[in-house]
Order: C-alpha cells, then structure tokens, then sequence
C-alpha cells in the first residue's frame, strides 16, 4: 500500500512564486540597500588604517568595560594577531555583517517581545514559530535567502536575521514578564500611564535578561557567518569554507581562531553594557 504524498513542496514552491511575482519590487529594494549598507561600511571600516582602529576599539573597550585593563589588553593583542594573520580586511566584513543582521534582528525581536509580553494571544501565537525556528537546522534558512536574494552578503544577512532572532525575542518576553507584580501596582498606584510603566518599570527590571537575549542574538549572527559563507556571504566565513575545501587545516584554523576572538570580544562588550543599577 503507497500513501498519498502530501504536496508540501508543491505548496511551498506555489507561495515562493507569488512572493516573487508580486513583491519582487520590495525584495529588490531591500537587497540594494542592504548591498549598499554593507558597502559603505566596510568602507568606513576599512579607510581606517589597522592600528588606529585597534587602538579605538582597546579604548571602546576600556571604557565599555568599566577600566578592566585586562580586557583591553586582551582585545588590542587579538586583533593585532587578526592584522599579523592577514585576515583584516576579512574580519572587517565580518564584523560590518554581524553588526547589520543583529541591530535588524533586535529591531524587529524587541518590540515584537516586549508585544508578546503584554498578549497572551500573541504570546501563544509565536511560541510554536520560535521552537519551529530554533530546531530548524541552520543550512535551512539559507534555501529562502538564496530563492529570494540570490548570491552574496545580502542574503548571508537575511538569513543571519531570521537564525539569531528567537533568542532575543524570548528572554525579551521572559524579561518583561518576570517584573514583579508588586512594581507594576506600585506603578499603577500612581497613576502611570502604560508607556510610563513599560520604559521606567518594566524594561529597566528586565534589562539584564534582554540583554542576555541581546548577546545570545550576537553569538548566533557570528556563528552563521561561517554556514552563511555558502552562498556567497564573504568575510571569515568563506576563509573557514576555502580551508574546508582545500583540506588546508592552517588557513580553516587561523580564520577559526579569529572569529573566536572577535566573538570574546563582542560577548564582553555585551555583558558589560547593561548598567551597574539593572544588574541583579
């Protein structure tokens, strides 16, 4: 006995031909200016000679960091391997890619969190579609990415956005929730309005969770640098990819090793952002 096949590919396929058909306006617009954001960046990033901008980010971090001179020193000697290595230009690329898919990834999780916070409806809603998107195998995201954007680093960034936005959505929503009843009705009691509440009760109380859910969303973007470099992403990614392909262990380890330093180095600039008052 042979089960009739479901046509889910057939339906799939139906609905990536109308978006094309009928949104293929809007797809365009989008890839040219991300191309465009990525670009100039790079540029930007790139028009600084090396030490100059490694002995910035040594006193971003040492400010960012509140003084931890071990941290600054730590960061300045990684990214002056990074230079030494000959991975600067790459590792810029990297970094102008991880910065634009999180702040889009946390444009759109935080206010949908924060939505879902306040809506059970919603709450409920989205729960299926986060574990849908977080069990769902990485190589996964890049199919829609492709069909839709082609080759290059603008579908590496869609596909960086949809990958690392659950986290950030989740401990968004968990974050809220968590506030203390007690805050909320001595906030009531006074008479603040919901907007009040939720900037001067609500998101400060939950600060260190959203950013939990802010350096989760950093980590997974530079994680998916290195499977977005499948299609064309460019950056580490593709020196790790080459190294593969090549079987040449030295050139897949040393652009290992700097995405590495670049990921101690996000995540320590992460953790110290939020406010000494937010942490618990």
């Amino acid at each position: 006995m042979e089960l009739p096949k479901i046509p889910i590919g057939d339906a799939v396929e139906a609905i990536v031909d109308w978006i094309d058909q009928y949104f293929s306006w809007l797809l365009d617009a989008i890839s040219d200016g991300l191309r465009v954001l990525v670009n100039g960046l790079d540029d930007i990033l790139l028009a600084i000679p090396a030490p100059v901008l490694i002995v910035l980010m040594g006193v971003i971090v040492w400010f960012v960091t509140r003084h931890d001179i071990k941290m600054t020193v730590l960061t300045i000697l990684g990214l002056l391997l990074i230079w030494d290595l000959g991975l600067w230009e790459l590792s810029m690329l990297t970094v102008v890619l991880v910065i634009i898919a999180t702040v889009i990834a946390l444009a759109l999780s935080i206010p949908i969190g924060i939505a879902a916070a306040r809506s059970d409806t919603l709450n409920t809603i989205l729960r299926p579609f986060l574990d849908f998107m977080q069990t769902m195998p990485s190589f996964v995201y890049l199919i829609p990415a492709v069909i839709f954007f082609g080759l290059g680093s603008v579908p590496g960034i869609i596909a960086t956005v949809i990958f690392a936005m659950p986290p950030a959505l989740r401990l968004t929503t968990l974050g809220i929730r968590q506030v203390p009843v007690e805050l909320i009705e001595v906030a009531d009691a006074f008479g603040a309005t919901p907007r009040q509440k939720l900037f001067k009760v609500q998101l400060p109380v939950a600060l260190p969770t959203i950013m939990a859910g802010v350096n989760q969303c950093i980590m997974l973007a530079l994680s998916m640098t290195v499977i977005a470099s499948m299609i064309g992403a460019g950056g580490l990614g593709y020196q790790v990819l080459v190294g593969i392909q090549r079987v040449d262990i030295g050139m897949g380890f040393e652009a290992g090793l700097a995405i590495v330093i670049l990921a101690i180095i996000f995540d320590r600039i992460t953790q110290n952002l939020v406010p000494k008052y937010g942490k618990k």
